[in-house]
């Protein structure tokens, strides 16, 4: 097979139509990066650490100087690769992290909470949900998907599709130092044709595809129920694998090396990676639904006594579907972003909403094969590594601190009537938001999607931006020396530059994978780390306190993740027409943040802004009325 470094495609595909016209991930001019590194950084340093990262890039860019070798090096890459970034950025995001995959990595998707009558009801649920994921998959394997376009900033270019083709054949085997993302092509005989049912943190395999004919409705159904029997069975139950895979990245490999000494595991595991999904059958959490609780549950399983183990991270889709109606889905982030996962939700709950149930009459079952248990093998050494995982994943889960915020004052509409982006405009109230709980900002990542190039996958609109701050310091000022007016344009001016900054990232002309691509190249040339990678700036640039990204929905549903480092905060947001949900997470452990804090202000700050507006608009309409007025004789309201 093709072997990249750190994918490997088996069988690629052929190029889809829009890949031949879908122009190549640009590389920006050196000067353009370094200018608005500069520019991204010199708000958040102090002075004197500024003046000494000025003389670090300007030596860099200096002609003749490093820079220009670096990128010399990167504008050849970029000629002999689909796209320069892609394994790059792969590697930096997501492979070469050390982290848990729940709550650190994995973002899940909370679908509105079910109403079952008793555990048949809600495993017809799920046997639902199961034929529509098969019936998106077919979509995907017909490449009948409807191109994406582009939507918000620069609306109407073609996006790749390229993510939608790793949704279900994708896997991530954990590594000692880094991690490998395989992704199954479709080779007819490869493609994968059982998926694996987790149930009481028992695995099963679950055979779609029986004598060449796929399972109806009802065939699903009665396998579900043959399923959740077996995992009642007592006597026949093994430990709780699945936890494994929620441990740290080095540690879960060193327990798959040992547990692959074993040819029973190893036939298992071999099931596990070659599966299409995972559908988890959680048991009833004792906990009340609200949105807050049904985010933390789908984001750990509520650790190692309620559902954590009865998960398997390392595959991308898994689907969840609660007893007691908690329902949702949660996936490895490495092979796609939030709209791919946004996509198949939708289609997947309105295909159960939507079309009548296509529940066979009893006659026409056929007999169909009993699902099969997974076997296991362990020893004292792998229990201890069992042991490990659950006090870990116990340890992440007293550890995240959620809140799932809904403000219903306005949503997209009412910012949209003020001539403004939704997605600057909340981007700009969350600068707000951490400005009053720590009196600075902070280096921002928002992600962008950089889909209109072939490959495509994000660039980091930086939100902090200086325009930002002098926003916010005119909107917390204690003396009140600023004019509505004042205020009102430094707003536009806030906007206006997160705006252009959306749009340069959207083109390919964000700072943020450039400079990882030219480190990485000096890598590459083995010459020594250049200074401005090694220069506190630069560092500090690259830890992401505030972590956020725009998921909108159609379907009643919200996505979620944590924090990217211990003292921030995870922000995903989803506006609505007259509302937003908002998404905000944060550790207890510590005691810098607060979701709650962090929620309160948020919300302050959004009627602020909103106040701000509705007075401007007031005092322009009087302005209007008055120069009208002055021109025209005045005539009686009788």
């Amino acid at each position: 097979y093709i072997r990249q470094k750190s994918i490997c495609i088996i069988h690629p595909y052929q190029t889809t139509e829009s890949h031949e016209v879908l122009p190549k991930v640009p590389v920006p001019p050196l000067k353009q990066t370094l200018d608005t590194y500069l520019k991204c950084v010199q708000h958040l340093v102090k002075e004197e650490q500024f003046k000494k990262t000025k003389a670090i890039v300007e030596k860099f860019g200096a002609p003749g100087g490093v820079g220009e070798v670096l990128q010399k090096k990167l504008l050849e890459r970029r000629d002999k690769t689909t796209n320069w970034v892609y394994d790059y950025w792969l590697e930096d995001m997501y492979l070469n992290n050390r982290l848990a995959l729940p709550v650190n990595s994995s973002p899940v998707m909370v679908f509105p909470k079910q109403t079952f009558r008793d555990h048949k009801d809600a495993l017809r649920f799920a046997a639902r949900l199961i034929r529509g994921v098969l019936e998106y998959k077919a979509l995907i394997d017909a490449r009948a998907l409807p191109v994406d376009f582009a939507r918000g900033q620069l609306a109407g270019t073609p996006l790749c599709m390229e993510q939608y083709y790793r949704l279900f054949t994708s896997y991530r085997y954990p590594g000692l130092k880094t991690d490998v993302l395989k992704v199954q092509m479709n080779a007819a005989s490869s493609v994968p044709e059982h998926i694996i049912v987790a149930c009481k943190n028992q695995f099963f395999v679950l055979d779609v595809v029986v004598n060449s004919k796929q399972l109806n409705e009802t065939e699903i159904l009665s396998q579900l129920e043959k399923i959740t029997k077996m995992a009642e069975n007592a006597e026949e139950r093994l430990p709780p694998v699945g936890i494994l895979t929620s441990d740290g990245r080095t540690e879960w490999a060193q327990a798959r090396d040992a547990l692959i000494k074993d040819q029973t595991n190893r036939d298992s595991l071999a099931l596990i990676e070659s599966c299409m999904c995972v559908v988890c059958l959680d048991e009833p959490s004792g906990l009340e639904p609200r949105d807050t609780t049904r985010a933390l549950l789908m984001l750990h399983g509520g650790g190692r006594e309620k559902n954590g183990a009865n998960r398997w991270y390392d595959k991308s889709m898994q689907f969840v579907v609660g007893m007691d109606g908690v329902c949702g889905v949660v996936c490895d982030h490495s092979p796609f972003e939030g709209i791919v996962l946004v996509q198949c939700s939708e289609y997947v709950m309105k295909y159960i909403t939507g079309s009548p149930s296509k529940m066979a009459r009893a006659s026409s079952i056929r007999e169909l094969p009993p699902p099969r248990r997974l076997l296991w093998k362990f020893n004292p050494h792998i229990q201890g590594h069992l042991a490990a995982a659950g006090d870990r994943l116990q340890r992440l889960v007293n550890n995240l601190d959620m809140d799932v915020f809904k403000f219903k004052v306005y949503g997209k509409e009412f910012i949209k009537k003020q001539k403004m982006s939704p997605d600057a405009f909340i981007q700009v109230a969350l600068q707000l938001a951490f400005f009053k709980c720590s009196g600075r900002l902070v280096s921002t990542y928002e992600s962008a999607s950089i889909r209109r190039f072939q490959e495509g996958r994000v660039d980091n609109i930086r939100s902090a931006t200086p325009e930002a701050l002098a926003f916010v310091k005119s909107m917390t000022d204690e003396r009140a020396t600023f004019t509505d007016s004042e205020k009102m344009k430094r707003l536009r001016d806030a906007i206006n530059a997160q705006t252009n900054y959306t749009i340069a990232a959207i083109t390919g002309m964000a700072i943020d994978n450039h400079l990882l691509g030219l480190l990485r190249i000096a890598k590459e040339l083995n010459m020594e780390k250049p200074e401005i990678f090694c220069d506190e700036t630069y560092l500090a640039s690259n830890q992401f306190i505030l972590s956020t990204s725009q998921v909108p929905t159609t379907v009643e549903m919200f996505c979620c993740y944590g924090p990217v480092v211990p003292n921030g905060y995870g922000a995903c947001y989803n506006p609505q027409s007259d509302h937003i949900i908002f998404c905000v997470s944060s550790f207890w452990e510590n005691t810098g943040t607060s979701s709650a804090v962090f929620v309160k202000v948020l919300n302050e700050g959004l009627l602020e802004i909103r106040d701000l507006c509705n007075r401007g608009s007031a005092a322009a309409t009087k302005l209007a009325d008055c120069s009208q007025g002055a021109g025209q004789p005045h005539k009686s309201g009788k």
